[in-house]
C-alpha cells in the first residue's frame, strides 16, 4: 500500500471540528474533512460532487510543530440590519504537520499531481489560510503509520533549536485511523459525506492518539575545521 504525503504550514491554520453559531473552534490538529476539502479543491470538485473516494483514503496526522491557539474577534453588520453580528474565531499560529493518506497508488498520484496545480485556491481549513513552503512531500511505498514514524521532522528550524536547548529529545505525537484491534480508540466525527451548503453531512471514524509515538534527537554536526580566513581579504 502506498502513502502520499503532505506538509501543512501556515502562519495561520483553523481546522473545525464543533463549531456552533458565532463561535469557530479548531481542532489541534488538521481533521479529515478538512484535508478532504483540501483535496477536493484541488482536484476542481463542487461541493455537490461525491466524495467517497476520498473518505476511503486512511488518513493521519503527525503533530511536528503544535503551534499557539489564537482568537479572533469580529464585529461585523449586515446591510439592513441595525444590530452587528459578533463572532469569535479561533486559529493555530506557526503550525506544522505532516499528513499522511494511505490508498490506492493511482488515485494517489492524481491527488499529488492535483496539489501541485490545483483547480481552485488552497487553505488550511479557511480561505484566510493558505499554505506556505511546500505542500507535497511525495509518495512513499510504506503503510501509513510506518510513513509517519519514519518521515523527516518537518518543523521550522527555529522551533527544532528551541525543543533541543529545552529538552534535549523531542517526542511526536500521532492522530490517525484505528485499527480495528485498538481499543483505546475514540469516536470522531469528520468523514465527509457532503460538502453541499444545503445539506452537510459528517460520518463518524475510530481514531487512536499517541503521545510520544517519534522521538527525534539532534543530528551531530558535520562541521569540520577550515583555515579559511575571511577577513584575511581586509588586511592591509
Amino acid at each position: 500500500m502506498s502513502t502520499l504525503l503532505l506538509r501543512l504550514a501556515a502562519p495561520l491554520q483553523s481546522w473545525g471540528a464543533v463549531s456552533k453559531f458565532n463561535t469557530r473552534d479548531t481542532a489541534r490538529e488538521p481533521t479529515k474533512s478538512g484535508v478532504i476539502g483540501l483535496l477536493a479543491a484541488a482536484l476542481g470538485r463542487n461541493r455537490a460532487e461525491p466524495l467517497d473516494d476520498l473518505a476511503r483514503l486512511s488518513f493521519g496526522v503527525r503533530i511536528d510543530q503544535p503551534g499557539t491557539i489564537l482568537r479572533d474577534w469580529h464585529n461585523a453588520k449586515k446591510a439592513g440590519s441595525k444590530n452587528p453580528d459578533v463572532t469569535t474565531r479561533y486559529y493555530l499560529a506557526d503550525a506544522v504537520f505532516l499528513v499522511g493518506l494511505e490508498g490506492d497508488r493511482e488515485l494517489l498520484e492524481k491527488l499529488a499531481t492535483a496539489l501541485k496545480n490545483p483547480v481552485f485556491p488552497l487553505y488550511l481549513g479557511r480561505r484566510s489560510c493558505p499554505p506556505e513552503g511546500l505542500l507535497v512531500l511525495g509518495l512513499r511505498e510504506k503503510p501509513l503509520r510506518q510513513a509517519l514514524e519514519e518521515e523527516d521532522w518537518q518543523a521550522s528550524e527555529w522551533f527544532q533549536q528551541q525543543q533541543f536547548k529545552r529538552f534535549g529529545q523531542v517526542k511526536l505525537t500521532i492522530v490517525c485511523d484505528a485499527n480495528s484491534h485498538e481499543t483505546a480508540a475514540f469516536l470522531r466525527r469528520d468523514v465527509p459525506e457532503s460538502f453541499d451548503q444545503w445539506h452537510r453531512r459528517y460520518g463518524f471514524r475510530r481514531v487512536v492518539d499517541i503521545p510520544d509515538a517519534v522521538a527525534v534527537h539532534m543530528k551531530q554536526s558535520t562541521d569540520t575545521e577550515t583555515d579559511h580566513d575571511a577577513m584575511a581579504g581586509w588586511e592591509g
